[in-house]
């Protein structure tokens, strides 16, 4: 579904404001001891998506300013508010201050979010960015079946992959990596940005959008396993989560709730199995 993108009436100063760029140079001065030296820094943008269901906004969230309609996309099946044959149409409209995704979805589906305890705002570092209602927080976990079986190794060759492959991180050592890989170990499908969530909802997004069948292989992402992540994947059929750093209780709770298998602490060639280990084969 490629998305219709309209412009701004000044194109010129939204590209000075970074919105059409996921990274912008600026001019800094390096400090080193009692030298000054004048240069110019790579930083990673951030501007507000605020995602609208049948023209009715529903939620903004921050984001790097790259792949947006894989993030609309991933974020909606992840959410659990609309399976990806659902949306219609999908337009991005890019406004002098941020970014309006407009997605058509089917006429319940909207009834259904209206009446959603949801407010409209969401930091980019914040998994539960906007959720007022506890039980739209923590949903019941959705049952991953799938019979993958991944090697050791391939987790060592996804992670060392994905560092290679975060060419915007490598730029601005500020951004999260969030990648798809076959059951080998071999990504497919890499996705970066400020927020954490944001990165998985568009490797989930471009997952969908390609009809990739996301039960052949793995996610591995570059932050902690928090549950939010766990629960999102499960909600697409990814049957085994990868992190380099550490999950949280609840976490492990959901995946063992899902049957989805949590590895974390992927660093080199060692990695902690937290649950669903029957998919790890030696």
């Amino acid at each position: 579904m490629p998305p219709q993108v309209r412009g701004v009436t000044d194109p010129g100063e939204v590209r000075a404001s970074g919105f059409l760029a996921p990274q912008t140079r600026f001019p800094v001065t390096f400090l080193d001891g009692d030298r000054a030296t004048a240069g110019e820094a790579v930083v990673a943008e951030e501007v507000p998506v605020a995602l609208a269901y049948n023209r009715r906004a529903h939620v903004v969230m921050m984001c790097t300013p790259s792949d947006l309609e894989d993030f609309a996309v991933g974020f909606t099946v992840s959410e659990g508010i609309a399976r990806a044959e659902e949306i219609s149409h999908l337009e991005v409209v890019r406004h002098r201050r941020g970014v309006e995704v407009l997605l058509d979805v089917p006429v319940a589906v909207s009834e259904r979010l209206a009446g959603r305890a949801r407010a409209i705002s969401g930091r980019t570092g914040c998994g539960l960015c906007g959720v007022e209602a506890i039980d739209d927080a923590v949903r019941p976990a959705v049952a991953v079946t799938a019979s993958l079986s991944i090697a050791p190794d391939a987790l060592w060759r996804a992670a060392a992959a994905l560092q290679e492959a975060q060419l915007l991180n490598q730029a601005t050592r500020t951004v999260h990596g969030a990648a798809w890989a076959q059951a080998d170990g071999t990504l497919q499908l890499v996705r970066e940005d400020v927020g954490r969530h944001n990165a998985l909802d568009k490797v989930l997004g471009a997952l969908a959008r390609g009809a990739i069948d996301a039960t052949t292989g793995f996610a591995i992402v570059t932050s902690r396993a928090s549950f939010e992540l766990v629960q999102k994947a499960a909600a697409c059929g990814v049957p085994l989560l990868a992190a380099v750093s550490r999950p949280t209780g609840l976490a492990i709770r959901m995946a063992e709730a899902s049957g989805l298998t949590l590895v974390a602490l992927v660093r080199d060639t060692s990695a902690t199995v937290y649950a669903g280990g029957h998919r790890i084969v030696r």
